[in-house]
């Protein structure tokens, strides 16, 4: 549903399902919008309270006991349709800690069914971009994360992504009001599997901790936004309409009494409410006429938000309440937040915009049409030898010659026909001596031009057949790590360059132990040399025997002790570096064994199998082990596990094999990174 200009922010509330709902406290009524807190007074005696225990909050809509699909129909279709017709949308959720705000925005990875706002957006953009052939569609993703008043990039662990630095990242403004973040990657996405993918991708880069009332608490706050841009293709026209959809998954306002946070999770609980008490702040402005400054510049969220808190934006806010008797304070809090939040109008418009490079050829078409408009109408009022064209100079110089002249009174009538001033003497006896006649290339050679289109408009169409002998090995090894090995010579280089760090430290190491031990012999000697000094002048102890140290064996002894204790550190570490060293030269020669293994596979495949087995493989006979690769034949029963689960959960729904194809990688590099975590601690130990 798309705003209407001068309408307010739609705001929903969403409670989270809880055995112990404070039905006594909590009431909504039947007309599905309104919600009524009831608050007990303090009944010590003694003590007058005029506090108000009751209060009603009407608002656009209630989700209590409702499914995911009904959120997403209720709170986000109308935003994402809006989006794709060039209107910026906005969809947020806020609340206390453990109310259930990840899990509407998200919802569970795992489950397709319990999938949240997000996934289901993605899915709804892509299928109306497959539906709508009228149109041309570019979608972009970018991932946001705020963590402690820093800009992270969750998407910078994708390969090709430029990396920035999180103090390289800052929000800035654009010309037309709106802002940007300077640094952030935009990924283009094609379909919703490529685009769930970035989502899973970044909800694994995400901060997360654990507090008494949330083991998976969200540390930060996180934005996902959509860019779309849609061409028509039926209309020849230079306009096209932009939208930006921003997905925003605020992290839960905290009493620290209540969650017994400490440490860095108590750090982050005050960056977190900081930044949603100005948020509220910079909500209060914009609901106030009034007040001509809003505060956006006072946090990073209230910057980055500045574009999509009302204003050209079709805005919706989902306030998500904790209902058990013990967070009724917290409940209150969010529905005045949501309140407020109702009182900021919305003025959305379509974004088009003009192409300036389609423009400029719409317009020069439109002057050829018109001089030839001209050109026709010249023919039928028998005004021959006109010409439209742009006028020369000498053309020019006299026009303005005759202008003076009839200006001081000695010309009565302008000449408009400056075509005949133009000087016709050798000109066209020019144009007949250089002009040729034109034969097509097709008329010489029928066979060069077909050869010369078929290179011209695709190589890719052209097959080259192997020669009778096959390549050098070393050219096929070549050709092998960048097409069929890519991956594994990835990983060798990777190795490479891990025991080359690895290899220099220990260098390091070995260089400062030695300096150490060098500088204990030193000492010791020096403390030696001292003792015996002292001794032989009588001077080494006092009348009672006890030894007595001065200042400068006292400097000596505990300099002593310092380089003592320091050898000992950089000999454990050198210790734990040479096992490092000899861990990454293992692995660097495992993967080399295996690229040649494999290289040698492939080039036998490829190159001098003899032609009968090559015709029995392409009828299906037997394969002789040793032609399937390595990788496949390990990871066999694991595929055949996952398409098989695949399969029996797509049975209800066709329409979640890009959900669970995308949510098989993520489960694939979280293992991947759990057994590098692993293959590093053992590396340590």
């Amino acid at each position: 549903m798309i705003a209407h200009p001068g309408s307010e922010v739609r705001v929903l509330i969403r409670s989270r399902p809880t055995a112990n709902f404070a039905q006594e406290l909590i009431e909504y009524l039947p007309d599905g919008q309104t919600v009524s807190v009831h608050q007990r007074k303090d009944s010590r005696k003694g003590v007058v309270n005029n506090q108000l225990s009751s209060w009603s909050f009407r608002l656009d809509g209630v989700l209590h006991d409702v499914s995911q699909e009904e959120v997403y129909g209720r709170v986000g279709r109308g935003v994402v349709l809006g989006a794709l017709e060039g209107y910026n949308g906005t969809v947020m959720c806020f609340g206390q800690t453990g109310a259930g705000k990840t899990y509407t925005m998200t919802g569970a990875t795992e489950n397709y069914k319990q999938r949240g706002i997000i996934p289901r957006a993605l899915q709804e953009v892509f299928h109306e971009v497959e539906q709508r052939s009228d149109h041309a569609f570019s979608v972009h993703l970018s991932f946001l994360e705020i963590y402690n008043e820093t800009l992270v990039d969750l998407l910078a662990s994708v390969r090709g992504c430029p990396g920035v630095g999180p103090g390289g990242m800052a929000v800035v403004e654009e010309a037309g009001g709106g802002v940007s973040v300077r640094g952030l990657s935009l990924h283009p996405v094609h379909s919703e599997e490529a685009a769930l993918n970035l989502l899973f991708e970044g909800e694994m880069n995400r901060i997360i901790g654990a507090h008494a009332l949330n083991k998976n608490s969200s540390r930060s706050h996180c934005i996902l936004t959509v860019h779309i841009e849609s061409r028509s293709r039926t209309l020849s026209d230079a306009k096209y309409v932009t939208s930006k959809l921003n997905l925003v998954d605020l992290a839960g306002s905290e009493r620290l009494g209540k969650t017994g946070s400490e440490g860095q999770v108590l750090k982050e609980a005050m960056y977190i409410n900081k930044s949603l008490s100005f948020l509220e702040q910079a909500i209060l402005a914009l609901a106030d006429r009034r007040r001509d400054h809003v505060p956006f510049r006072q946090t990073k969220l209230t910057h980055a938000l500045k574009d999509s808190l009302g204003g050209n934006c079709n805005t919706v806010l989902v306030a998500n309440i904790y209902g058990e008797a013990s967070q009724i304070e917290e409940t209150l809090s969010t529905l005045r937040f949501a309140s407020r939040m109702k009182c900021v109008q919305m003025d959305p418009v379509v974004n088009e915009h003009t192409d300036p490079v389609l423009q400029v050829r719409k317009l020069e078409k439109e002057i050829q049409l018109l001089k030839q408009e001209l050109s026709i109408h010249n023919t039928l009022a028998n005004r021959m030898g006109m010409s439209y064209d742009t006028l020369s100079e000498t053309q020019v110089a006299e026009i303005q010659s005759q202008v003076r002249r009839y200006l001081e009174g000695s010309l009565d009538e302008i000449n408009h026909d400056t075509q005949s001033q133009e000087p016709q003497g050798p000109q066209e006896p020019l144009r007949t001596e250089y002009t040729h006649t034109y034969v097509p290339l097709y008329n010489i050679c029928p066979v060069y031009y077909m050869c010369y289109s078929m290179h011209r408009d695709n190589m890719s169409d052209l097959v080259f057949l192997p020669s009778s002998s096959p390549p050098p090995k070393a050219e096929a090894f070549e050709d092998f790590k960048a097409e069929r090995g890519s991956e594994i010579n990835r990983i060798l280089k990777e190795n490479k360059v891990v025991l080359l760090e690895r290899r220099a430290r220990l260098r390091e190491l070995t260089e400062c132990v030695n300096t150490a031990k060098r500088e204990i012999d030193s000492t010791s000697t020096a403390l030696h040399q001292w003792r015996d000094k002292r001794q032989s002048q009588g001077m080494g102890a006092q009348n009672c025997g006890v030894p007595v140290l001065d200042e400068a064996e006292l400097s000596l002894t505990l300099r002593l002790r310092e380089l003592k204790t320091q050898y000992r550190q950089q000999y454990e570490e050198l210790r734990g570096t040479k096992a490092e060293v000899s861990y990454c030269q293992h692995l660097v020669d495992q993967c080399r064994t295996r690229l040649l293994t494999e290289f040698e596979s492939w080039y036998n495949e490829s190159f001098l199998l003899p032609e009968e087995v090559q015709a029995m493989l392409r009828s299906g006979g037997p394969i002789r082990p040793g032609l399937v690769p390595v990788y496949k034949a390990l990871e066999e029963d694991e595929q055949e596990h996952f398409e098989r689960l695949r399969y029996e959960l797509l049975a209800d729904s066709p329409s979640a094999i890009s959900f669970y194809n995308a949510q098989y990688r993520t489960v694939q590099r979280v293992s991947l990174v759990q057994t590098n975590t692993l293959s590093l601690w053992v590396m340590n130990e």
